[in-house]
């Protein structure tokens, strides 16, 4: 009989890890990992077939949503006029009101559809996936979808307020503040989808850190041209001149993209 341990040297056992390096070094757990559980054999006529009931099941969902949300727009509309205090809306053309709320209902019901349409992507491709890439799929969408959304909230409280308080006091005393209410949801609408576009940089990163092409120490090296990259990306992305915003714009980018190296070192890459 093997002799018992004595209880000094008997240690607790370590929690479960996120990330196990063991996992891809051990061959018999390679080979777990790299199954395809839900495999199964489709011919290309039946892959397109799936695709196009994919596609149909989304633009449904799609145009309810829009549907739904022209219903509602009055209120969406009116969310959307409050970091515009001080100014006058005009409508300068007939019907220029009436497209407004057309437009505002398309990106809204895009927005409310999504996650669906995201559903509909993922169970497309996940028959497709091993168990290593399916661990990997489902924390990308969720944090994809946090900071989406995140981004939106960033630019209805910080950037849009500041945009537009800098053009009411530019002008204040001088000219009155009174605007087109197309262009002003254009400026807003395209505000909010390109930050929350931009909040997708730790996103790309962890991507590219799991596939191996790009380390976070490679990350870390290229700052300069990131810092400068972001300076751009904020004169391109924000639809105003004025520096307030194109600054935060930058320096959330930058700080998500630092974030990301952190995550990326976190996962070992």
């Amino acid at each position: 009989m093997t002799p018992s341990p004595d209880m000094d040297t008997v240690t607790q056992q370590d929690p479960p890890k996120l990330y196990d390096p063991a996992d891809y070094q051990d061959p018999e757990a390679n080979d777990e990992l790299d199954e395809f559980p839900d495999e199964v054999e489709m011919s290309l006529f039946d892959h397109l077939e799936e695709l196009r009931m994919r596609i149909f099941y989304s633009i449904i969902a799609v145009f309810f949503a829009i549907v739904g949300c022209f219903l509602f727009v009055k209120p969406i509309v009116q969310l959307l006029e409050i970091p515009a205090q001080g100014a006058n809306f005009l409508q300068l053309a007939p019907g220029e009101y009436f497209f407004v709320t057309v437009k505002v209902a398309g990106y809204s019901g895009l927005l409310v559809a999504s996650p669906f349409v995201l559903y509909q992507i993922i169970q497309f491709v996940l028959p497709g996936l091993s168990r290593r890439e399916r661990r990997v799929i489902g924390p990308i969408v969720l944090g994809s979808t946090l900071l989406f959304g995140v981004g939106l909230f960033f630019a209805y409280i910080a950037l849009i307020p500041a945009a537009l308080n800098f053009f009411i006091n530019y002008g204040s005393g001088v000219v009155d503040q009174m605007w087109s209410i197309d262009r002003y949801f254009e400026f807003v609408l395209l505000l909010l989808f390109s930050t929350g576009l931009a909040f997708q940089i730790p996103v790309i990163q962890a991507l590219l850190g799991l596939l191996g092409i790009v380390s976070s120490g490679q990350m870390l090296a290229g700052w300069r041209v990131v810092v400068l990259g972001a300076a751009i990306l904020g004169g391109v992305l924000t639809p105003s001149t004025d520096p307030l915003t194109q600054s935060l714009l930058a320096s959330a980018v930058l700080s998500l993209y630092f974030g990301g190296i952190g995550f990326v070192k976190l996962m070992g890459r």
